[in-house]
């Protein structure tokens, strides 16, 4: 038998919780490996962690500084010489597009030379897809992921994600939350067809538990109705209707609600609140601007009216909430749309997957301080059409 089809199938039968071992395993055997080991990318996507030395790894590896990072980062696999004949390859494990870490991997030269490596890179994959349906029953790799303790609100809100990025023909999508462990009202969400993408930015007033349970109430009613096939402006009134029943206008929610086509780039927008859109297109960064409406829940029964714009092949449109464009420095200066600007330019050469991130360093430098008093969310969308 092939030996790729008996290393698929070995993870494809194994435990939920028994996936490093069972890689490791048909590694060794049919590939002569010294030994190989997991890694998946914390929560603030600043270090990778070894699955098997939980519950925290005594030497996390750096995500940027590290080769392991770097096949993380270019999401290639990344060769590394050994002594003794033998290499050690990091290969990305993601789903989609979604990178949730790497494998590392020591093994002779000579498996890697023709198809060795291409197979190795396959097996990493299979490997992701494993992990994410072994979450449904073990927190081993929910556990991997935590270099600190996450709040409450922040359990709440990662649990609630689709992912950090996702990769289609069409488009590629990158999101990240900060603080990462503490994050409470800030939100993401997407979902696609064969003919639409559905984007949703949200930022929920409040803060700790009010925030998170705010921000669940209105991305579960979201999701309600647009499973129930409703359109974007409907979509936005269920919602509305289901935060304001609950809160009676004590508290709302601000978001931004697109459906791409991704056949023609038509997009129909929803502008409820306080997140920004702003567009990379022909080295040109511009703020694109829609009519304000009422965030979700502040008023009963309130009527929502969809705007539409044209993406087109190699625009990049990043969008913000007022936790980065917001932030003031120690001068009391607020980052606003220039420096945004000026971060969205030197960040243009990255994935899209890469980008949140590297934004929100700059904004760190900003600020002045570790900390943020606020959440702040950057989701990058790069378009490439049909």
């Amino acid at each position: 038998m092939n030996r790729f089809v008996t290393a698929e199938r070995a993870l494809r039968t194994a435990a939920p919780h028994e996936l490093p071992d069972a890689v490791r395993r048909v590694l060794a055997e049919h590939y002569a490996a010294r030994s190989a080991e997991l890694f998946m990318a914390d929560y603030g996507l600043t270090v990778l962690q070894p699955v098997s030395a939980l519950p925290h790894s005594p030497q996390p590896l750096p995500v940027h500084g590290s080769t392991a990072g770097r096949a993380f980062g270019a999401q290639e696999p990344f060769v590394e010489p050994e002594r003794d004949g033998l290499v050690r390859v990091h290969l990305p494990v993601s789903v989609r597009g979604d990178r949730l870490g790497v494998l590392s991997v020591t093994l002779p030269e000579e498996e890697t030379a023709r198809d060795g490596l291409t197979e190795l890179a396959e097996i990493a994959e299979v490997l992701g897809h494993e992990v994410v349906v072994a979450e449904r029953d073990t927190d081993l790799y929910v556990q991997a992921r935590r270099k600190d303790r996450l709040t409450l609100a922040a359990e709440m809100q990662w649990q609630l994600l689709p992912g950090c990025s996702c990769t289609r023909p069409e488009y590629e999508l990158g999101a990240q939350l900060e603080p990462a462990y503490a994050i409470f009202g800030d939100n993401f969400d997407w979902s696609s067809t064969g003919d639409h993408l559905m984007l949703y930015v949200t930022n929920g007033m409040g803060e700790g538990i009010e925030a998170a349970l705010l921000t669940n109430l209105a991305i579960n009613a979201l999701r309600n109705a647009r499973r129930a096939g409703l359109a974007l402006a409907d979509q936005a009134a269920l919602a509305d209707q289901a935060v304001y029943a609950h809160y009676r206008g004590d508290c709302y929610l601000s978001v931004l609600m697109f459906d791409f086509d991704l056949a023609t780039g038509r997009v129909r927008a929803v502008d409820a609140g306080s997140p920004q859109m702003l567009r990379l297109r022909g080295g040109t960064v511009e703020r694109i601007a829609f009519d304000a409406q009422l965030p979700l829940g502040m008023f009963e029964e309130t009527d929502y009216v969809v705007q539409e714009f044209q993406v087109e092949p190699g625009d990049r449109l990043v969008f913000v909430s007022d936790g980065v464009y917001a932030v003031a420095d120690p001068k009391g200066e607020a980052y606003g749309d220039s420096a945004l600007a000026r971060a969205i330019q030197s960040t243009r050469l990255l994935p899209a997957a890469g980008v949140p991130r590297a934004i929100l360093r700059e904004l760190s430098g900003h600020r002045g301080r570790p900390v943020p008093d606020d959440d702040a969310l950057v989701v990058c969308l790069d378009w490439h059409g049909r």
